[in-house]
């Protein structure tokens, strides 16, 4: 096992955040791709969980290990960090390609009416009327706004609808409640 690297259980509310690219410099810090264009779970959480890359070079490590975190910075189009006892760019770059989690509870709380992607996926969407129109299943950047990804079966097939995620549609989502009503009709 490499030093830093202490065996862990992956927490209940783990979520996938972001993904090692390599080393950073020669004194161990750690250059992450993170999955977010606002990477604030990465910032606010000083414990870090790993999994191995699914694919690619054998692992240092087997199963899910934790890291200590001394210190995260967004540096050009990532983000770099530093922890405690990976001192080396050899330690640092063993850990090419390691799936980064964060426990959602670590998470910061969002703004009134902001909503991270992982809290909406499995809501069930109903329009104005009570209609049933699916479940989120994945969200799409699209630039500007962002997309509701449905999933809902019609005549036994898998099928999608795709609502946009702005106020004009989307009139309350309840997380409490697991749902989202929006103002949709089902042939649409």
């Amino acid at each position: 096992m490499t030093p830093g690297l202490e065996p862990a259980e992956l927490p209940a509310d783990a979520v996938e955040v972001g993904r090692v690219q390599g080393a950073w410099g020669i004194k161990g810090w750690l250059r992450i791709l993170p999955y977010s264009a606002s990477p604030e779970a990465l910032f606010s959480s000083r414990r870090w969980f790993l999994l191995p890359a699914e694919r690619g070079p054998k692992s240092p490590f087997e199963g899910a290990v934790r890291l200590r975190v001394k210190e995260a910075r967004e540096h050009s189009d990532a983000l770099v960090a530093s922890v405690h006892d990976i001192d080396g760019r050899d330690a640092a770059e063993a850990l090419k390609g390691a799936r980064i989690f964060v426990p959602r509870s670590s998470f910061p709380t969002p703004a009134e009416g902001e909503f991270y992607w992982v809290d909406l996926i499995g809501l069930a969407v109903v329009n104005r009327d009570g209609a049933a129109l699916g479940q989120v299943t994945d969200l799409m950047a699209t630039g500007p706004q962002q997309v509701l990804v449905v999933g809902y079966e019609e005549a036994g097939q898998p099928r999608e609808r795709l609502i946009p995620f702005v106020d004009a549609y989307v009139d309350q989502v309840d997380l409490a409640g697991r749902r989202i009503t929006v103002d949709w009709q089902p042939d649409y």
